[in-house]
C-alpha cells in the first residue's frame, strides 16, 4: 500500500475535519471539536491563511493529516506549531504518521524557523517514545494553560 504526501488544498478540508473529530474520540473528547467545515475553508484559505496543511493520500482518500501554523518565541523567535498529527485509526503502522512528521520538519528547515513544537498527552506513550526518538524532548515540568471563549468573557467583566 503505497501513499503520498501533499499540500492541504480547500477541497481536502471534510476529510480533515472529519479525521479532526477521529482524533478527538481517540483523545476521549468526542464532543469538544466545535470547528465548522467553513471555518477550515476560511480560515486555512482566505486572504490570510491561518494555517497550513499536509495530507497522506491512499488511492484518492485522505488518511492523515498534519495541521501547522507560525508562532513567535521571545526567546527563539519565529517557530512553528504543530496543531495536529492524525492518521486514520485503520491506517496506523503503515508509517503514515512518520511521513506527514518529517513533511512538517522539512517545512520549518526550509522556513529556518527555530523550533517546532506541539502538545502529546501525558498517557499517549505510543506517540512519546515515537517523538524522543526521533531527537524531539518532551517538556515534563511544564503545563499547558488554556482559557476558553466563556472564561475569557467571564474574566473581562
Amino acid at each position: 500500500m503505497s501513499f503520498i504526501i501533499r499540500k492541504g488544498e480547500i477541497e481536502d478540508m471534510p476529510s480533515v475535519l472529519k479525521l479532526i473529530k477521529e482524533l478527538a474520540v481517540f483523545e476521549k473528547e468526542p464532543d469538544a471539536v466545535e470547528v465548522l467545515l467553513e471555518d477550515l475553508e476560511k480560515d486555512g484559505f482566505g486572504n490570510k491563511p491561518l494555517f497550513k496543511t499536509y495530507v497522506a493520500e491512499m488511492d484518492n482518500k485522505i488518511v492523515g493529516m498534519a495541521l501547522f501554523y507560525p508562532r513567535y518565541s521571545t526567546w527563539k523567535g519565529p517557530t512553528i506549531h504543530l496543531e495536529d498529527l492524525i492518521v486514520s485509526k485503520d491506517m496506523r503502522g503503515l508509517n503514515i504518521g512518520t511521513a506527514l512528521y518529517k513533511k512538517v520538519l522539512e517545512y520549518a528547515y526550509e522556513k529556518n524557523v527555530r523550533r517546532v513544537e506541539w502538545v502529546v498527552l501525558d498517557w499517549n506513550t505510543p506517540a512519546i517514545d515515537f517523538y524522543e526518538k526521533s531527537g524531539a524532548t518532551v517538556l515534563r515540568d511544564w503545563d499547558t494553560a488554556q482559557m476558553t471563549r466563556e472564561g475569557i468573557a467571564k474574566y473581562l467583566k
